[in-house]
């Protein structure tokens, strides 16, 4: 047969293409339209069951899911135009592989919001533990793995990468030996649960404060002053400080007071004491079955010198009950009589 007798190839028809593309518009939309659907049904019904069940986990579900239905149905109907939508086999390869990696990238947001509501749910608000290292370290766990599936499902060997990994680790770990110390050491902090956010520490070098969040790397105090002090955490690991919450916020405070020689002690101390109980007797203050008391202790060389004894609720609460208190028995001695005792003064003699 010669050339000139072969039939052509037949051209497709002219709509064909046009045909196609509408096909897979059609599909992609109605794949958004039926995912919005079905979140909004999916999340009225979880939602309605989780005000009816103590359960957490429904919740921690509703907030995780959010959204990623629409991304799932709408993969699928990707999958779906890939089979009725002829395309070239590089291209059919190239949309394939993006589908099958923004359904593992989905799945990995799925869980790493899951985990990271659940260690908020079951750990920040239940056992009253900084959540932040706990939550980025999972993050951080999750998106690794998400990101070693992808490579495997793209075709690209992990085997030289994990020992490359493996390899490497010991000089990564060389390398970032002091960010791997304040990991550990907030861990081992958290851990021990010697502090916790909200409590109330001074430090042996002598700042203080309230513990805002333990990090990774560090942990942030909230200053008297509404300044922040970071504090690496292995330096916090082996420094030696006070947790005034520990083993109770409750706490003895003891205020000293010095009256002169001639005082009439039995007065003073029935004066003092309803001082201390008109300071203590608000409802925000009081503490049930305390009473507070006073101590004489010392001659010293002014006059006698007594600590009264009041206890607070917290540690902070020291500073206001300390201006009080001076401030009202400052006004009953001067009502009673009674007088501070007040150092001699030296007068300096002019010789000349």
């Amino acid at each position: 047969m010669s050339p000139a007798a072969q039939v052509a190839p037949v051209a497709p028809a002219p709509g064909l293409e046009l045909f196609h593309l509408l096909l897979a518009a059609g599909i992609l939309a109605g794949a958004i339209i039926l995912g919005l659907i079905i979140q909004r049904l999916f999340s009225s019904k979880l939602r309605a069951l989780a005000r009816k069940t103590a359960n957490e986990w429904d919740d921690i579900l509703l907030e995780s899911i959010r959204g990623l239905v629409i991304l799932w149905v709408f993969l699928i109907g990707l999958a779906v135009v890939l089979k009725l939508v002829p395309l070239r086999p590089d291209v059919l390869t190239i949309v394939r592989r993006a589908v099958g990696v923004l359904g593992i990238l989905s799945v990995v947001v799925f869980f790493t919001r899951m985990s990271r509501r659940a260690i908020h749910v079951y750990i920040d608000r239940k056992v009253e533990l900084p959540t932040s290292i706990f939550k980025n370290f999972a993050t951080f766990v999750l998106y690794l793995l998400g990101f070693l599936f992808a490579l495997d499902y793209l075709g690209v060997s992990i085997t030289p990468l994990l020992t490359a990994l493996g390899v490497g680790g010991l000089a990564v770990a060389l390398a970032l030996q002091e960010t791997l110390s304040n990991l550990f050491a907030g861990m081992n902090i958290l851990m021990t649960r010697k502090i916790q956010r909200g409590d109330y520490i001074r430090l042996d070098t002598g700042e203080e404060g309230t513990v805002c969040d333990i990090t990774w790397r560090n942990t942030t105090i909230g200053a008297p002053d509404d300044n922040q002090i970071v504090v690496p955490n292995s330096r916090l690991a082996a420094a030696i400080y006070t947790n005034t919450h520990l083993p109770t916020s409750e706490m003895g405070l003891f205020l000293p007071v010095t009256v002169a020689f001639d005082s009439d002690l039995a007065l003073v101390e029935r004066v003092t004491l309803e001082v201390a109980r008109e300071v203590l007797a608000g409802p925000e203050r009081a503490i049930p079955d305390f009473a507070p008391a006073i101590r004489f202790n010392a001659y010293t060389d002014i006059g006698v010198r007594f600590s009264v004894i009041l206890r607070i609720k917290e540690f902070r609460e020291q500073y206001k009950i300390r201006h009080e208190f001076y401030r009202r028995l400052h006004a009953r001695y001067k009502e009673e009589g009674i007088n501070l005792a007040v150092a001699a003064r030296i007068v300096p003699v002019d010789k000349s």
